[in-house]
């Protein structure tokens, strides 16, 4: 490559007239040295027959005192050409006179990221974004991303001193250093840094840009079940794809709220497991899944206050502290309803993009301006029986489609766990036979995915949740003893609840003919042990509609809330929820959920209050022709 190809890094042409020299960059090595071309040189040494001097770190050579032309000390600057390159690798150079010339500046053309595993030990030019910051107790490590990757890059001033301080987020940069490992994995020790400018910097970023949104595209894969609803759904899950492949390209951290039940486990895992695959493909640095995705269980079906706070909280600490960017959220099996949108109005005083995927009934209007990016089923007049595990399945394999195998049987837990009684489910059980699941083993890996998921509370039980679920799970054999191990529990623990409880299920025939089924929770139930009051409720729930064959509605109450369960009545819970807070001055209600089961809150005095017009209301709903087992899961 001569230095007319890449005079100042951007292919800029040697004037057809006047001298030109060029001062070759620190890592420019003799491919970028032409003979007959004229260069920059610096002594950096003096011997009786002639003195060595420097193009760059890469290139130096002798100048022998017969091709010289005036007397130099060290560090003094001439012009010179080369003279030969010998068999031997010695490089002699001549001196030129002349006595005007221009300096063109000669950059290397940049190394990919992607490239660096097979340049350990040689000189390498990045250039490209910066995406992180971090000041650690030796190094300041920049993470500099270009098109094909993002490599760690580490400079040093002093032990825990910032170096090079006038580096920013996003700034695009020109790095010369040498590739190295550190615990096995590739960093560039930086040698010299510069922060790019106007075009020159805009020019990268647009080079870069048009790569990245070609990374970006989701893998095109056709559904695991052929399925009308599900499709119509598919040009929105690949938007979301796109979206979250295109954040960890950016650097940008996700923080993955999901519902701490069996759907909400189903649409979380598979989508970490396959986010973890892209970062590790993109990132040079083996701790970056770990910096960069966070899976956060959410008890309530929505977005708390408590929740957004702590989210806030960490993300400000994590871009004082490790340089990084606010992250994205990414709420999985809740997010849709009015209920969240305090907490979307809270983050939008920050850049945090908020992404939904979820199958509760959704309060469009409240939250369609509030977030970026909004799957759900009943968007396209379908409704919960496309549980949110169903479409992250699908998400994760267009992500990463190696997942395919691993998660097949996943569909079909979650629709188990949330009770959907889709057409697709047959086709889901036997995707998940064809994996040596039977419809009672899928049950139970959802029993203890709400086991587990209750005791650990706030905590995402890591390799345990994924063993639990078989995804990331390199022994099948510990997958299946922990499954009858945990819903050997759960099952007990059930039992021993309905012992206590059963007793004090009050019941009275309502208007419309349906059975209404009442359960003090808070006095006639172990509190603060499995199952929680709404995993009670929906246990007897499903004990008296196995005992009457007939409509029924449970309610399970405490001083301040209550949960409610249906089947073969055609209630819509969300709208009874508006109804109740515009009826009840003073109730404090609030809740929703699906269209036959939720939850509804209050304040403690309007109790009865809210309870029995919440009757009256389901006493005059109509009832279904045929009774079916159709009432989806939505645990508090």
């Amino acid at each position: 490559m001569s230095p007319a190809d890449d005079a100042g890094g951007s292919g800029v042409a040697v004037p057809d007239s006047g001298a030109t020299a060029y001062d070759l960059a620190d890592t420019c090595d003799l491919e970028h040295v032409e003979p007959g071309e004229r260069y920059l040189g610096t002594v950096n040494g003096i011997v009786e027959y002639g003195v060595f001097v420097d193009l760059s770190d890469e290139v130096s050579g002798l100048v022998h005192s017969s091709n010289l032309r005036g007397s130099y000390e060290v560090g003094d600057e001439l012009v010179v050409e080369l003279d030969e390159v010998r068999e031997n690798g010695d490089v002699a150079f001549a001196e030129v006179t002349v006595e005007e010339y221009t300096v063109e500046r000669v950059e290397p053309a940049s190394d990919d990221v992607a490239d660096l595993g097979d340049l350990v030990g040689e000189s390498v030019t990045l250039v490209g974004a910066v995406v992180q910051i971090k000041q650690t107790g030796g190094p300041t490590v920049f993470q500099v991303r270009d098109a094909t990757g993002i490599a760690p890059c580490t400079a040093f001033a002093e032990a825990g001193v910032r170096a090079h301080p006038d580096v920013e987020l996003d700034d695009v940069v020109r790095i010369e250093g040498r590739a190295e490992t550190r615990d096995d994995a590739v960093q560039v020790e930086v040698d010299a840094l510069t922060v790019l400018e106007g075009e020159q910097a805009e020019t990268v970023r647009e080079e870069q840009s048009a790569a990245l949104d070609d990374l970006a595209a989701p893998h095109e894969v056709d559904p695991l079940v052929e399925w009308d609803g599900l499709e119509q759904m598919w040009d929105d899950l690949e938007a979301v794809a796109t979206r979250l492949r295109r954040t960890v390209l950016e650097g940008r951290p996700i923080r993955m709220r999901h519902h701490a039940d069996g759907d909400g486990i189903c649409a979380s895992v598979p989508l970490q497991t396959a986010l973890e695959r892209f970062v590790r493909e993109t990132y040079e640095d083996p701790e970056a899944p770990r910096h960069l995705l966070k899976r956060l269980p959410s008890k309530a079906p929505y977005y708390e206050i408590e929740d957004v706070t702590r989210d806030l909280n960490f993300a400000l600490e994590d871009r004082e502290r490790h340089g990084q960017k606010l992250p994205l959220l990414l709420m999985l099996d809740n997010g849709s309803t009015e209920e969240d949108a305090p907490a979307y109005r809270n983050l939008a005083h920050y850049d945090i993009p908020v992404v939904v995927v979820d199958h509760h009934h959704p309060d469009p209007e409240a939250v369609e301006d509030l977030v970026d990016e909004h799957v759900n089923p009943y968007l396209h007049d379908e409704d919960y029986r496309i549980t949110t595990g169903m479409l992250c399945v699908e998400l994760a394999r267009m992500i990463d489609p190696d997942i395919a195998d691993e998660i097949r049987h996943v569909p079909a837990v979650a629709g188990l766990s949330d009770r959907s009684e889709a057409d697709a489910m047959a086709d889901y059980l036997e995707l998940a036979r064809a994996e040596g699941y039977d419809e009672s083993e899928l049950r139970d890996v959802g029993e203890a995915l709400d086991y587990v998921t209750f005791w650990l509370r706030y905590d995402d039980g890591g390799q345990l949740v994924t063993d639990a679920l078989n995804v990331d799970c390199d022994d099948g054999t510990r997958h299946r003893e922990l499954v009858e191990f945990l819903a050997d529990r759960a099952e007990r623990d059930v039992e021993r609840q309905l012992d206590v409880a059963m007793d004090h299920v009050e019941h009275e025939r309502l208007d419309n003919g349906a059975h209404l089924y009442r359960i003090d929770v808070e006095n006639h139930a172990h509190r603060f042990t499995y199952p929680a009051p709404g995993k009670t409720t929906g246990k007897i729930h499903d004990r008296k509609v196995a005992e009457t064959g007939e409509p029924v509605i449970t309610i399970g109450h405490g001083p301040d809330f209550a949960v409610l369960r249906s089947d073969g009545v055609r209630l819509d819970i969300p709208e009874m929820v508006e109804e109740l807070k515009a009826e009840i001055e003073g109730g404090g209600v609030g809740g929703g959920g699906h269209l036959v089961v939720g939850s509804i809150k209050f304040v403690r005095g309007m109790r009865v209050s809210v309870i029995e017009a919440l009757v009256d209301k389901m006493a005059r709903a109509e009832l279904d022709e045929e009774l079916g087992s159709s009432t989806p899961v939505l645990e508090d």
